[in-house]
This record gives C-alpha cells, structure tokens and sequence, in this order.
C-alpha cells in the first residue's frame, strides 16, 4: 500500500519502504539510482505504473 504519511510525491516509495522493513531513504535513494542507471524512462513508467495500481493506505 501506497504510504500517506510517508511521502514525497505519491508515497510509493515509503508505502514498499515499510513493507520491506527499510528505511523509506534508502530505498528512495536506490530507486533514484536503478532509475539513472536504467536509462530513466523505465524508472518513472514503473513509478507510474505503481501509482496506479497500488492501493493509499488509511
């Protein structure tokens, strides 16, 4: 689930933060990564794509 209160733009990364157990920094800064490694595009059409189909949080 998508995080609420631990956002910065949709709360992708905080809601995947919390369900590995991570700190929601550090997997912000690896998808930063991954994304300019990957040529970017890739990065934000996944980012996208889980902002659709994973649920908010209450």
């Amino acid at each position: 689930m998508r995080s609420s209160s631990d956002r910065m733009l949709a709360g992708v990364c905080g809601g995947i933060a919390r369900w590995l157990g991570w700190d929601a920094t550090a997997v912000r800064v690896a998808y930063v990564l991954l994304s300019i490694f990957s040529a970017a595009f890739p990065g934000i059409l996944v980012y996208l794509i889980l902002w659709v189909v994973m649920p908010k949080d209450r």
